[in-house]
């Protein structure tokens, strides 16, 4: 019985580190992508160990693509918008779990059919806008647009709604007021379905790059951090300064990944649990 249960625990673990292998190759064939000269790879195709490794590469892009600015100008957009979303999401979820105003079925479902509309349909208009407030070029124009999300919304209004009713009538019972219960009550219990949304809203943020790409003008000087990539492609010659200008700010989300995937995990797990 217990070698079975100690085969058991083997398999799991090869099964998992051959699942680990599929997601990680890819990175590791762009680490090494990054080092090798473009020649290298032309001649030889892809190699498992740099070749003529350039140790220089993550310098050069960080300095030809500006990436320092580009990285700052990305944070204070994503945490801009991340928070944003977050507290908006929350506050309208709340407002259509639990309380009552004219219309409330028709205007939830108008506020979740913009999640079948997809970016190019606003983008105009928004552009529009934004040119007209002489956002361009600014925090503004690249934040603004992006300060609320119906799919934040609908996620975390399902969390609430999954509150036990007992311990919102016992809370009623006691005087609570609706921000007490909120911040008191239903937020904390649904703290890991916002966690999750927060995560997904900051890596969506981030990633962010038709909208930057036509609302700034200045790339140079606003342009966030897909942008300066980008801009390194101007030169197809040294291919592996675009990988590694790439690595480099993919590394902040692999590290906020890293160091928040337990908290996530632990958050999730509870949440189901306790359902």
């Amino acid at each position: 019985m217990e070698t079975d249960s100690v085969a058991k625990k083997a398999g799991w673990y090869l099964l998992l580190t051959l699942l680990s292998l599929v997601v990680l190759l890819p990175v590791w064939f762009a680490f090494v992508r990054s080092l090798s000269p473009p020649i290298t790879l032309k001649d030889g195709g892809l190699q498992l160990l740099p070749q003529q490794a350039e140790w220089d590469v993550f310098s050069r892009a960080w300095r030809n693509g500006n990436l320092g600015g580009a990285l700052v100008r990305s944070f204070v957009v994503t945490i801009a918008i991340t928070f944003f979303q977050v507290v908006t999401s929350v506050l309208a979820a709340y407002a259509f779990a639990y309380l009552w105003f004219p219309f409330k079925r028709l205007l939830f479902a108008l506020f979740m059919a913009t999640l079948l509309l997809p970016i190019e349909v606003t983008v105009l208009q928004n552009l529009a806008t934004v040119s007209n407030l002489g956002w361009k070029n600014s925090y503004q124009g690249l934040i603004v647009p992006f300060l609320a999300t119906a799919l934040g919304t609908f996620l975390i209004r399902q969390a609430f709604l999954g509150v036990p009713r007992e311990l919102l009538d016992a809370a009623r019972l006691e005087g609570w007021s609706h921000w007490a219960l909120m911040t008191r009550l239903v937020v904390p219990l649904s703290r890991p379905v916002i966690a999750a949304f927060t995560l997904i809203s900051f890596l969506g943020a981030y990633n962010q790059y038709l909208w930057p790409r036509i609302v700034t003008t200045d790339p140079q000087n606003w342009g966030t951090a897909p942008i300066a990539v980008q801009s390194l492609v101007s030169n197809p010659e040294s291919a592996n300064v675009i990988v590694a200008g790439a690595l480099v700010i993919a590394f902040p989300v692999l590290v906020l990944l890293v160091l928040f995937q337990r908290h996530i995990v632990r958050g999730l797990t509870a949440g189901a649990v306790k359902g």
